[in-house]
């Protein structure tokens, strides 16, 4: 089983066991997250379930394993012929999150869809007389 979360601006493809890093979060190490932007669960090709634009009750919890920093990546600014140059790095902050579980809403049962009243048939307007 897997889900397509929404989180941090950007979208993760998850499983339960995955070990995924998200931008920086407020959270401490060794807490559960929950995200509750689930845009889409899937259950091996057996049964897909697409929100609008999510799913409805549907969460995916974690726990924050640790807080770091990503490789530097240097920024480098450079115009031909003034001698103009900067130099200046930049190490983006992220969260490493394992996915600990994915919770699906409960569907409504069989008897509960039976047992809706049915629509009622519409009502055709009434014959025009006409004028003689």
């Amino acid at each position: 089983m897997y889900a397509i979360i929404e989180a941090c601006g950007k979208q993760y493809k998850v499983s339960k066991g995955d070990v995924v890093f998200f931008e920086k979060l407020d959270a401490e190490e060794g807490k559960t997250v929950k995200f509750d932007k689930v845009i889409l669960i899937s259950d091996e090709g057996k049964k897909v379930e697409v929100g609008a634009p999510y799913v409805k009750g549907a969460k995916v919890e974690g726990k924050v394993v640790a807080h770091g920093k990503a490789k530097k990546i240097i920024v480098f600014k450079y115009k031909a012929k003034k001698n103009y140059r900067r130099k200046q790095g930049h190490r983006q902050p992220y969260t490493k999150v394992e996915i600990t579980s994915i919770k699906v809403a409960a569907e409504k049962t069989e008897k509960a869809e039976k047992t809706e009243k049915p629509e009622k048939a519409e009502k055709k307007p009434a014959a025009k007389k006409e004028e003689v």
